[in-house]
């Protein structure tokens, strides 16, 4: 596995990838008007398409060349501040999940300190692999479930969003543990590097 030093040029504030990044932290500030203000359609809408912008920036950033350093430390802290600011509306509504939403943001909270590290030691954090778009998706997916039967039908049942948050935490654990073998992998091939 190679790693990259850290590299940036002010072209990359204006990628495809970049500004489909950005969107998505704007995106977090209607998503929780809407939801807090009941108005779970709109609320719906702003993370499914928080979710296909997430979706398509990597796959866009691979298609046009326009992969950067720049986006690889923006995407994983949009996937976060989205993760949170949905933790925080689920909280409101269901405080039984709490320590289940305690779990997935030890998971964020932990890969940021492995990323930071990264960081402060030049090395470019890896693109996302499959297993942490995967997690995305299911995440995405039972956050729009649940607002959706909200929203359309009035249905609401604690045992369907701790199901869901059940699968979704299993699934951000999966790719936990793979994204701390190829953190210590890096760090590992750095310090060899150093020592040659």
């Amino acid at each position: 596995m190679n790693n990259e030093s850290w590299s940036f040029k002010i072209s990359d504030l204006w990628t495809v990838p970049n500004l489909l990044t950005y969107l998505r932290f704007l995106l977090v500030v209607p998503f929780m008007y809407f939801f807090l203000q009941q108005n779970y359609i709109g609320a719906a809408v702003c993370i499914g398409f928080s979710g296909l912008t997430d979706c398509f920036d990597g796959l866009l950033a691979r298609k046009l060349n326009q992969v950067t350093s720049l986006g690889k430390i923006l995407d994983p802290i949009a996937d976060k501040l989205t993760l949170f600011s949905v933790a925080l509306c689920m909280i409101i509504y269901y405080p039984a999940i709490l320590p289940l939403l305690g779990l997935l943001m030890f998971k964020e909270i932990t890969m940021l300190f492995c990323g930071l590290i990264l960081l402060i030691k030049r090395i470019t954090p890896p693109p996302a692999r499959w297993y942490g778009k995967f997690a995305t998706v299911v995440f995405y997916f039972s956050v729009v479930t649940i607002i959706f039967l909200k929203a359309v039908f009035s249905y609401e049942s604690l045992t369907l969003v701790t199901v869901l948050f059940i699968l979704t935490a299993l699934v951000m654990l999966f790719a936990l543990l793979n994204y701390s073998r190829m953190f210590l992998l890096l760090i590992k091939e750095s310090k060899a590097k150093k020592n040659s």
